[in-house]
């Protein structure tokens, strides 16, 4: 199914958030039954939800008030109650309370070669269930910043490009699992990413942000920025124990799978050894080179190795597995950090030569 594009330009959390509501209710609906039924398969009481939503308004009520504002219409625009909107923002925070079965999720790999525009690509792989609450989102924020940025309907941010006169900054997301993950429900990641776009403009001011958060649920944010002809990237590896950044090579380059990589914090990964993530990090180590391609075409098909090639990137779900255990990846994406565009394949990298690509 295709990837909506969506865009607004008010500034007013409020406002933006009953527009995008109205315009994705059908698909927040469906987004809110999906992850129910999620829920379900993977053992989280239903009677738990309004609580484990309300906890997650009240993190962000206190951590980032205009993010509870944006989600208050999001809430009055769909027709659906608050608490529900917290829960979709809560998803990672909610599955970590339950240990939910740990797979990989998404592969990154960055180019930033210190001179010169960076190059950054991804899959996101996710329940193959999940295929039609897909969209991209455009808007301006008060600070100035004009985002774009891959999320799923009724989440306030995920992947994507943050402009400003100053530059770009760029940012990927991996789950990941900790020893520490589930002890009650912290700030949610999501919100993390969304506050990282709108208010990051350095690596530093990222890790902040990142450190800020009383998270209670494990992922790697990969912050890439340009600004005036030069590139860096770093990786925040964060969990309940704490933030550590993850710097690229020594040529500028950087892959993230589904593992820390910070060996303090990697004392802790539950990640299981049976997980293809280290073969993934592995193929795409191998292939980095093209990633300094300044073709668009040639840096998906980086992208397009699977289980036979010696790591599933390109990740096709098993119809034999039960719902919760079925993987695929849902969109492949580019960021253009000289155009300040998203490019994505609205499905695994493999099938770019059949669908093309978009610009959004």
């Amino acid at each position: 199914m295709t990837v909506r594009h969506v865009r607004t330009d008010t500034l007013d959390p409020y406002i933006r958030g009953e527009e995008l509501g109205r315009r994705m209710a059908a698909e927040i609906a469906t987004n809110v039954r999906d992850y129910e039924r999620l829920f379900e398969a993977v053992k989280v009481t239903t009677a738990d939800l309004p609580a484990f939503g309300s906890a997650a308004i009240d993190q962000v009520r206190a951590w980032a008030p205009s993010l509870v504002r944006e989600w208050e219409g999001l809430a009055a625009g769909s027709g659906l109650d608050l608490w529900r909107i917290g829960v979709l923002n809560a998803r990672t925070e909610i599955l970590a309370t339950v240990k939910a079965p740990c797979e990989g999720e998404c592969s990154v790999a960055v180019y930033a070669p210190g001179q010169g525009p960076p190059r950054s690509v991804q899959t996101w792989d996710w329940h193959d269930a999940f295929e039609s609450e897909r969209f991209m989102v455009a808007h301006p924020t008060e600070g100035g910043a004009r985002l774009r940025y891959f999320t799923e309907a009724g989440l306030t941010g995920k992947i994507g490009i943050a402009a400003r006169d100053r530059g770009t900054l760029g940012l990927h997301l991996n789950i990941l699992h900790h020893s520490s993950d589930g002890d009650g429900l912290g700030v949610p990641v999501h919100a993390v990413m969304r506050r990282v776009l709108e208010c990051a403009d350095s690596l530093e001011s990222a890790a902040d942000i990142a450190r800020s958060a009383a998270v209670s649920a494990s992922s790697a944010l990969t912050v890439v920025g340009y600004e005036q002809g030069r590139s860096w990237a770093a990786t925040l590896e964060i969990c309940p124990d704490g933030v550590a950044v993850v710097p690229p090579d020594e040529e500028g380059f950087l892959v993230h799978t589904n593992h820390f990589v910070d060996p303090a914090l990697a004392e802790g990964d539950l990640m299981p050894k049976s997980s293809d993530t280290w073969d993934r990090m592995a193929v795409l180590g191998r292939r980095r080179e093209l990633l300094r391609s300044p073709l668009v075409d040639e840096r998906f098909a980086f992208l397009r190795r699977h289980a036979a090639d010696g790591g599933a990137v390109c990740c096709h779900p098993n119809p034999e597995l039960a719902f919760e255990e079925r993987w695929r990846s849902l969109i492949t994406i580019d960021l253009d950090y000289d155009q300040h565009v998203v490019r994505h394949v609205d499905a695994g990298p493999c099938q770019h030569d059949v669908l093309g690509h978009r610009t959004f």
